[in-house]
């Protein structure tokens, strides 16, 4: 128990410059954003990163009307992900599968949308809507998931601020190494963008980019980035162990090598890089790996002064002499997806043990000294000597830390 291989079988996604992994890989390469201009509620225009992907591809309209629309990415992602898998999904036990989704948060979409909608009626409640109760536990997300696709194993949402999409795939590893399932569909989901508070919220704190131009509002590790696009997103993989894999021919994106997290003890907001340093030699000590033996970092970096500095600090110690080691960074592209972030940010990634091409950070006119890396990949896509393997990182709020590393596969 516990020693058992994981890898990833399966990518289903979706984000504001692509809704499936080979159109979001292509754009990450060619540099087009996916950030624009939005108007919100009581706030006027903003910028957000907003998906467009076929809600009904698979669910009825009158499951959209029921359900929400983090719900909706949820059962967009698995679905697409079981399809990428290959897997013979009837013959698959459904009790020995489960569901593991990653959240910022869940619940301020539909409490203001309800809050909103009877100030219409003068506040009456008998206008109140009776699907607000399953609509706002934080387990909602991932119950849909079972519903639509008749799971019956375990499912739950694991609350871990934007470090969320890597806690997601942390405990499907876990609960397939414990035996618990035999199939795993995990990662991170978001609808931020359908909250005005948190676009408030981010205002008020002096941390929401604003930009004459949508698609250049997104800047990190730019000296004259001024805070966070807040977007929408998901992405879900299919996990299983490698014999499983294996022995029904399955196609692998790469090996689940290490992970890690821990928390900075330190700020409800403010980052910590001597934590974040230790999360990620925590997460490279449990793979057994050095840090000349990763090829590509990719980057949290959101965008605000302080926490991209800070986290380049903490990735200049570890590694400053590895001259291998690329450094890119998605959220120039698609802003800052929270629950999604991680999720998707290493499926932007993966397609590198194929092709060996590391995407740039984009909107990087003038490199922050502060923010300076050996082999920082700036705006234009390089080819890299090698890509065995990949170190992601996603941190959040409250000073909670992940990083998950993935490695090729060569069977």
């Amino acid at each position: 128990m516990g020693t058992s291989r994981i890898v990833i079988t399966g990518i289903g996604l979706t984000s504001p410059n692509g809704s499936n992994l080979r159109e979001f890989r292509d754009n990450l390469l060619a540099g087009k954003s996916g950030v624009r201009t939005i108007d919100m509620r009581y706030m006027g225009p903003v910028h957000a990163g907003v998906c467009e992907f076929e809600a009904t591809r698979h669910q009825s309209r009158k499951q959209l009307r029921v359900g929400t629309r983090a719900g909706s990415i949820a059962i967009y992602c698995a679905n697409e992900a079981r399809l990428d898998s290959g897997v013979d999904w009837d013959s698959v036990p459904k009790n020995r599968v489960g569901v593991y989704v990653g959240l910022t948060e869940h619940g301020n979409v539909e409490t203001e949308n309800e809050i909103y909608n009877i100030s219409q009626f003068n506040y009456n409640t008998r206008y109140w809507t009776h699907h607000h109760n399953p609509r706002t536990v934080a387990n909602n997300p991932a119950g849909e998931i079972t519903i639509n696709l008749k799971i019956t194993g375990p499912h739950y949402t694991i609350g871990a601020a934007c470090a969320a999409g890597n806690a997601g795939l942390i405990q499907g590893l876990q609960m397939l190494q414990l035996n618990e399932v035999d199939f795993v569909f995990a990662g991170g989901v978001s609808e931020s963008i359908h909250t005005f508070g948190i676009f408030a919220a981010f205002k008020s704190q002096g941390a929401l980019a604003h930009h004459e131009d949508a698609t250049k509002a997104s800047r990190p590790f730019d000296k004259d980035r001024n805070g966070i696009v807040v977007s929408e997103g998901g992405c879900l993989y299919t996990l299983e162990r490698l014999e499983d894999a294996l022995a029904r021919g399955a196609k692998i994106y790469g090996e689940i090598a290490g992970y890690c997290i821990n928390s900075d003890a330190t700020d409800y907001v403010l980052p910590n890089s001597e934590r974040q340093a230790e999360c990620v030699q925590g997460a490279l000590a449990k793979g057994g790996l050095a840090p000349a033996d990763i090829h590509i970092v990719s980057t949290h970096a959101t965008a605000t002064p302080m926490g991209d500095a800070q986290e380049c600090k903490a990735l200049a110690g570890i590694f400053g002499d590895s001259p291998d080691t690329h450094v890119n960074n998605t959220k120039g592209f698609i802003g800052h997806a929270m629950g999604a972030a991680g999720a998707l940010e290493l499926a932007g990634n993966l397609p590198s043990f194929e092709d060996g091409m590391v995407h740039p950070s984009i909107n990087v006119d003038n490199l922050d000294p502060e923010c300076y890396l050996p082999n920082h990949v700036l705006n234009t896509p390089v080819k890299a000597k090698r890509v065995d393997a990949i170190l992601n990182n996603s941190f959040g709020m409250l000073g909670i830390n992940s990083t998950v590393i993935v490695r090729r596969w060569n069977g």
